[in-house]
C-alpha cells in the first residue's frame, strides 16, 4: 500500500519533469535556430562590407593616379602644361 502511494505521488512529478525538460530543449532549439539566423545575416553583411571595401580602395587608388588627375585637371578644369617659356627655375 505505500509503495503505491509513492508510486501516485512520484508518478506525476516525473511527468511534469519530462514536460520542462522538454519545453526547455524546444525552447534552446529555438535559440539556437535563431542566433544561426543572425549569425548568417552578420556574415553576409560583413562579406557585403568587405567587398565595398575592395571596390571603394581600388576607386581611391584610380583617383589618385597621376594619369587620373591629368585627365580631370585638363578636361574639366582646363588646365594645361605651362609653355617652356613660362616655367621659372627657381634656386636658393
Amino acid at each position: 500500500m505505500k509503495s503505491r502511494h509513492v508510486l501516485c505521488l512520484a508518478l506525476p512529478v516525473l511527468w511534469v519533469a519530462v514536460l520542462a525538460a522538454a519545453t526547455a530543449v524546444i525552447y534552446a532549439r529555438h535559440q539556437a535556430r535563431d542566433l544561426f539566423v543572425r549569425l548568417e545575416r552578420l556574415n553576409a553583411d560583413r562579406d557585403a562590407l568587405e567587398m565595398e571595401w575592395g571596390r571603394l580602395q581600388l576607386e581611391q587608388s584610380a583617383w589618385s593616379s597621376h594619369a587620373f588627375v591629368e585627365r580631370v585637371a585638363n578636361e574639366k578644369l582646363k588646365m594645361g602644361l605651362p609653355a617652356t617659356t613660362d616655367v621659372r627655375i627657381v634656386r636658393q
